[in-house]
């Protein structure tokens, strides 16, 4: 079902049974727009094989098959609820994950907002410039913004009677590809630390759950996971070996 096209006759959703929890983060931090500014492939010499695209990396996951049949909407779940939990969730995990690397994601470390040697994300700034910031900056900024959009009731209500606004859509898609560069910086950068954990089961799960509902919802942008139209890069490859191997659908 069409996320975008069931505005118009669903707007309303059943009344949950409690408020989320909210995770902490670092600040409180206004929400402004973003940007991207990947840089076109130059000729230069090939970059060695990612790790997360090599065997046995790129099996390792916690559920099997086609994770398509897990992000299908229930039946009698409303639309808009459904969207809203599982981004809440996906939020809530990948926060989870930051939190155990984030001491080794330091402004000398990771002096720029990479998800591939190519592919670099800006900010736009109060002053509407798009500037670099280093990752942790970003990072922070991102998952705090999107922390006080889901605390905030007018965006995502959790109370009975309170309807999702007209908006909700375009907030959503907007909170769904900023995580989706978080997951992208962290497979580029720090791969080799969630290796060293043995969570990588847990982390291609999670984020092949995230890819699959943002195409299935309408969320997701090629251009955001891909890069340059030419040849993917980043967890564009990565999404590609996946629709190969039968976990995603193309």
């Amino acid at each position: 079902m069409s996320f975008f096209n069931s505005i118009g006759r669903s707007m309303t959703r059943a009344p949950r049974n409690a408020k989320r929890s909210p995770t902490p983060t670092s600040a409180t931090f206004s929400p402004v727009e973003y940007n991207s500014n990947s840089t076109p492939p130059s000729p230069v010499v090939a970059a060695p094989k990612p790790l997360y695209l090599c065997s046995p990396f790129v099996e390792a996951a916690l559920v099997k098959g086609n994770f398509k049949t897990i992000v299908m909407l229930p039946k009698y779940v409303d639309i808009m609820e459904w969207v809203a939990v599982n981004i809440f969730d996906f939020y809530t995990n990948l926060n989870e994950f930051y939190g155990v690397i984030t001491e080794c994601c330091t402004q000398q470390t990771c002096p720029t907002m990479s998800a591939g040697s190519v592919l670099n994300y800006t900010w736009i700034n109060q002053d509407r410039k798009s500037v670099h910031l280093p990752a942790p900056t970003y990072i922070d900024y991102v998952m705090t913004w999107a922390q006080n959009l889901l605390d905030d009731e007018s965006v995502f209500p959790t109370k009975s009677g309170r309807d999702f606004p007209q908006s909700f859509p375009s907030t959503v898609k907007h909170v769904y590809r900023q995580l989706l560069r978080v997951f992208a910086h962290i497979y580029h950068a720090h791969y080799h630390q969630i290796l060293h954990l043995r969570s990588e089961p847990h982390f291609n799960s999670l984020f092949a759950h995230f890819l699959a509902f943002g195409r299935e919802y309408e969320l997701l942008e090629m251009k955001d996971l891909k890069g340059s139209s030419s040849a993917p890069v980043g967890v564009g490859a990565l999404w590609e070996r996946w629709r190969d191997m039968g976990i995603l659908d193309g």
